[in-house]
Parts: C-alpha cells; sequence; structure tokens
C-alpha cells in the first residue's frame, strides 16, 4: 500500500509532519537509494544499471542524460555479461578435458577455446582504447584556458560562462588559483579551468599558482592557449595527452597588417570578434571526445580496472600452456567481468554507490 501526502508551506510544516510520522511505531524514513538496492538485491537491476539510475538523476546535459538512461536500460551489463558468457563456454570445453583426462574426450583448444579468447581481447582492447569516452562524458571534457598574463584569459572563461566569473584586471597577476565552470556546450559537459598566467615569478604565491597552471594545462582534455596580439606569440607548455588551441586574443589592438600564426584562431573578447568561430571549434572538438554514439561506454574507473585485469588474464593465456593454469586464468578473467556486473565481491561498494541516492528512490 502506498499514501502519498501533499502538504502546504515550507520547510517547516515538511518536518513537523515528518516528526510525526516518525513518531508513530514502525514508520521511519527510507535510506538513501535504499528501493534500488532492494531491486538490485532481488536481481531486478544489475550494478551497472544501477549506476545508470545515479547518472541519470545527476545528468546535466542531454548527451549525458542519453548515456545515462541507455546504461540504465542494461547495455553495458549486456555487453559484459555476454562477454562472459563465452568466457565460461570456453572454460567448459576446457574443464572437460581436465576432468575426463582419463577418458577418450579431446577438445580442439585451437579450434573452440583460442579463437574465442582473440576476440574477446580484441573486443576488450577497442574498449580500453576509448580514450575515455565515457568518463569524460559522465564526469564532463576538462579544458584548460592558459597563456602569459594579461592575455585575456579571465575575459575569455566570463565570455564562454557568460556570466562574471573570474575577475578581471590591468594588473598582470591576478588569476593565481584556478577557477572552474561546468558548462553545457552543445549538450556535451565541459569544465572549463582559468588559470594563473604563465611567466617567471618571485612572489612565492604568484608561482604556486604558475605551478598549479601547468599541472592542469597538462591533464587537461583541450588546452586553449591564449596569447597576446600585441605581444609575443612564443609560450612553451609541458606536453600533455590533450590537444593544444591556439587563440591570439586582442586582433583589435593588432598593428595594420598584422596576421596570426598558421593554424591559430584570431579573436577579440573585447569586441566578440572570432568567439563563433572558437565556439565552433569548442563544439567540434569536445563532441568527438564526449560522443557516446550508440555504443556501450566505460563509465567509471571501476569498469576500467576490472577490464584491465581481464584483458591481463586473457593475455596470460596465449601459447602452448598447462590447461590447469590456463583454466584458473579463464576463472579470473570471468570473475573480473562478473563484477562489472555486481555478480561477484562488490559489497564493498554498495553502500558507496547507494549513498549517492535520493531519499526514497
Amino acid at each position: 500500500d502506498v499514501a502519498e501526502l501533499h502538504l502546504h508551506g515550507g520547510r517547516a510544516v515538511v518536518a513537523g509532519v515528518l516528526a510525526a510520522l516518525a513518531a508513530r511505531p514502525g514508520l521511519r524514513l527510507a535510506e538513501p537509494g535504499e528501493f534500488t538496492r532492494r531491486a538490485f538485491d532481488n536481481g531486478r537491476l544489475d550494478l551497472t544499471e544501477v549506476e545508470g539510475l545515479a547518472d541519470l538523476i545527476a545528468a546535466e546535459t542531454e548527451a549525458q542524460r542519453r548515456q545515462a538512461l541507455r546504461q540504465m536500460r542494461g547495455a553495458l551489463g549486456a555487453l559484459c555479461e555476454g562477454w562472459r558468457g563465452r568466457l565460461v563456454h570456453a572454460l567448459a570445453y576446457l574443464e572437460a578435458t581436465i576432468d575426463f583426462s582419463d577418458e577418450d574426450i579431446t577438445v580442439d583448444l585451437d579450434g573452440q577455446v583460442r579463437p574465442v579468447l582473440a576476440d574477446l581481447r580484441t573486443a576488450i582492447s577497442a574498449h580500453l582504447d576509448d580514450g575515455h569516452r565515457g568518463e569524460r562524458l559522465r564526469d564532463g571534457v576538462r579544458i584548460a584556458i592558459v597563456g602569459p598574463p594579461n592575455a585575456g584569459k579571465s575575459s575569455l572563461l566570463n565570455a564562454l560562462a557568460r556570466r562574471d566569473v573570474a575577475i578581471v584586471s590591468e594588473t598582470a597577476g591576478t588569476t593565481r588559483d584556478v577557477i572552474e565552470v561546468h558548462l553545457d556546450l552543445g549538450g556535451a559537459p565541459v569544465i572549463v579551468a582559468d588559470t594563473a598566467g604563465l611567466r617567471d615569478t618571485v612572489d612565492a604565491v604568484e608561482a604556486e599558482g604558475v605551478r598549479r597552471a601547468r599541472a592542469r594545462a597538462a591533464e587537461a582534455d583541450l588546452r586553449l592557449l591564449v596569447l597576446d596580439a600585441t605581444g609575443p606569440l612564443d609560450v612553451s607548455l609541458d606536453p600533455g595527452e590533450g590537444e593544444t588551441l591556439v587563440l591570439v586574443n586582442k586582433v583589435d589592438l593588432a598593428p595594420p597588417g598584422w596576421a596570426p600564426p598558421a593554424g591559430a584562431l584570431a579573436l577579440s573578447v573585447k569586441t566578440g570578434a572570432g568567439l563563433d568561430h572558437l565556439l565552433t571549434a569548442l563544439a567540434e572538438r569536445v563532441g568527438g571526445a564526449a560522443d557516446a554514439g550508440a555504443a556501450a561506454l566505460i563509465t567509471r574507473a571501476r569498469h576500467r580496472e576490472a577490464l584491465t585485469e581481464t584483458l591481463a588474464a586473457l593475455d596470460r593465456c596465449d601459447g602452448d600452456g598447462d590447461p590447469e593454469l590456463l583454466a584458473e586464468d579463464l576463472r579470473l578473467a570471468a570473475r573480473a567481468l562478473g563484477r562489472i556486473a555486481g555478480r561477484v565481491d562488490v559489497e564493498d561498494l554498495l553502500d558507496v554507490i547507494f549513498r549517492d541516492f535520493c531519499i526514497g528512490k
């Protein structure tokens, strides 16, 4: 039976009703995620579907919503369970040669087992080499705005956010810490970080800001290197995994006949010139980094860890080895895959996962 209470007033009224209900024997507040956990315990949802539901509740962009819905409907769980089923089937063939070795039963490992393992290695490797698309889509594509002092980095952040987020001043070195803004860029989530100007300094606080700026640039999926059209156009960055897009700002102050370096995007944050081209370039890059398509994606570190463990076990199966050792590696691989959907060894994860659910979900 279900009873719904529709209340008037603000928080005090709700708190009073909850207090009155809690005073009745046998009534208590639901724990966060309690009903979803019951569905998991009863086999109605696997762990990836539970995570998909949590992601759907937290989704802030259309791309995140689509990906969360796809996972909640079982795309990732079905993929991993399909892989696990093929492993178990191959393991059954192998176990037959071990358990009935004294009988006239032979199994063609090269024809019935190794091709399956090779296919699984290829498929799992492809998902591990996906450029972290799932994590980027779930957590946001990281963009770092870097460059020398007074190049217009903070002004660019304000322009992208369409509000005053960072302090803008003509005084060099105003920005000393990393300022982050979460944005929706064409349906894809992005985290844009404004950083301290890159220069040599004796100021200890500013030097720490420069260190953090370089560290953030090295970690970013995309770096926006902002240069001043009226100043030198040579700034070195530490190598990183992300792409670097060079922007030359203040073109409205550039001398006659000035032209941007090859491959750079010229703009003026002050006048708005070139911002449309920048937004188009960002949408192309961010859309590619976070595009989910119709595929099941790895969205959490634990998924990636389990698949990496699975692949390592499959790699150990390559070559001619003892059938019993081969069978043990197949069992380890199947066990690692089973953890993704919550089939084995996930009790310690459940409290962490359900803790993030809202009350009563």
